[in-house]
């Protein structure tokens, strides 16, 4: 008869007993952020088409961009008040079904009115996908997992941006820019049944509990750094984004823009990556070192006309500082304040990427596009700092059993932060109750 050898059979059992991620619930999630980021950034691709088809101006069809960022942020707070006792997974179905009607409506509509009242609809509908992905993220995984499972929802934001759009773009001028958005919608309905499929649920509050506001979050100890390096982050970004081909023929890329945008999408999902593998040990090495890179990209953007290989780098460099973004807030405001703090980072995320268009339109239409560098500059500087100075609070040396929302042994199921009181978490099979004013399943930037 065969023997197996102790130590081989230790071994087996280690890992039979490591703890894994489930990867289709959380890579459907990462899915509804990748239909939310193509739906709102798709005009951007198709914008001269759809400004003409709806009898409007560019610069009036642009602002079904920011009236999309706007709804997100402005509606972030009270949806999430509004739905606290709905159960979460209804809630992201719902919220799908908004985008799948909202791209389906679009394909279709014959007036600019009507394409804005939907896109609107459709920025209050994401604001509810957002604030699900921390939740289910934390909710899905072990402790020692919670950052890579945030990594992994956010994946559809930079696969979004650097093969969504861009195929978008493609499509609509292909084919048209209503058949492309029929073809999101085509998505959305797909996306319905996976999450139907795979995607566990949990309760929300139940009836009668009377939560703190989510503005309470502020008084927790990191939040405030967090949120405050989150909105200048995304707001320089989105300076430089939203007018990125201006500032790439000021830089002397004009007649070549898809190449450093290519190199962009790609240094985001590698930063992306390297940031899922390593958030949940080094989240304070990675937060200095993407504000650095992003900070030596805007540097290379203030050189006058500066050579193509030096374009490339700095396109490479904002790409690692912003691919890796998003986990890094979604994981620290998590841990200094719970999901009532995650809803006050989908708000400031959103509205400073509204904002970002409207900041960056009138340092065009003032300065010209080589202020964006500057502008981000000034962005940055203030982000490193704060950052350096957040180590006990905010972003911390080391993610471990006493960071709020990741210590089961004294708080099961708690994730609102250190003045939160511990509850018991129900298996998922009974359905878990969250404890933040945010209502919580098991959740991006």
């Amino acid at each position: 008869m065969a023997t197996t050898h102790p130590e081989t059979r230790t071994r087996a059992g280690a890992a039979a007993g490591a703890p894994r991620l489930r990867w289709s619930p959380l890579l459907a999630l990462a899915t509804a952020a990748f239909l939310g980021i193509v739906t709102e950034a798709l005009p951007a691709g198709v914008l001269p088409e759809m400004a003409r088809d709806l009898r409007v101006g560019e610069s009036a069809m642009g602002q079904s961009l920011t009236g999309y960022a706007l709804a997100t942020g402005l509606s972030a707070i009270p949806l999430a008040r509004a739905t606290a006792h709905w159960s979460r997974k209804r809630l992201v179905l719902a919220a799908v079904a908004v985008l799948l009607l909202a791209d389906a409506v679009t394909a279709l509509s014959p007036s600019y009115p009507l394409t804005m009242a939907v896109r609107i609809a459709a920025g209050v509908a994401v604001a509810a996908i957002w604030a699900e992905l921390v939740g289910y993220a934390r909710r899905l995984t072990p402790p020692e997992l919670h950052g890579r499972a945030i990594a992994v929802t956010g994946l559809g934001v930079p696969l979004a941006l650097s093969l969504g759009i861009p195929l978008g773009t493609w499509s609509g001028r292909l084919i048209g820019w209503r058949p492309t958005f029929a073809l999101v919608a085509v998505l959305a309905a797909a996306l319905l049944l996976w999450i139907a499929a795979a995607v566990p649920d949990a309760l929300g509050r139940r009836r009668g509990d009377r939560p703190e506001p989510v503005r309470a979050a502020l008084r927790l100890p990191g939040v405030r750094p967090v949120l405050f390096v989150t909105g200048a982050y995304v707001l320089a970004h989105n300076v430089l984004y939203t007018y990125v081909a201006a500032l790439l023929d000021h830089s002397g890329a004009a007649g070549r823009r898809d190449l450093p945008l290519l190199v962009l999408g790609l240094a985001s999902v590698l930063g992306l990556a390297v940031t899922g593998l390593l958030v949940d040990r080094r989240l304070r090495h990675l937060m200095l070192a993407a504000t650095a890179a992003f900070l030596a990209a805007a540097g290379l953007l203030l050189l006058p006309a500066p050579a193509a290989p030096l374009v490339l780098l700095a396109a490479a460099l904002w790409g690692l500082g912003w691919g890796s973004a998003a986990p890094l807030f979604q994981t620290a405001v998590s841990d200094a304040g719970g999901e009532r703090g995650q809803t006050l980072l989908v708000a400031t995320w959103n509205t400073s990427m509204g904002l970002g268009g409207a900041t960056g339109g009138l340092l065009l239409d003032l300065l010209g596009p080589g202020s964006f560098p500057w502008f981000a500059l000034a962005l940055l500087v203030p982000v490193l700092t704060v950052t350096a100075l957040a180590r006990r609070h905010g972003f911390p040396p080391r993610r471990d059993a006493t960071t709020p929302g990741t210590a089961p042994a004294t708080a099961p199921g708690n994730a609102d932060g250190p003045r939160a009181a511990p509850r018991t978490a129900a298996p998922w099979g009974d359905g878990d109750r969250g404890t933040g004013d945010v209502p919580v399943s098991p959740r991006a930037g």
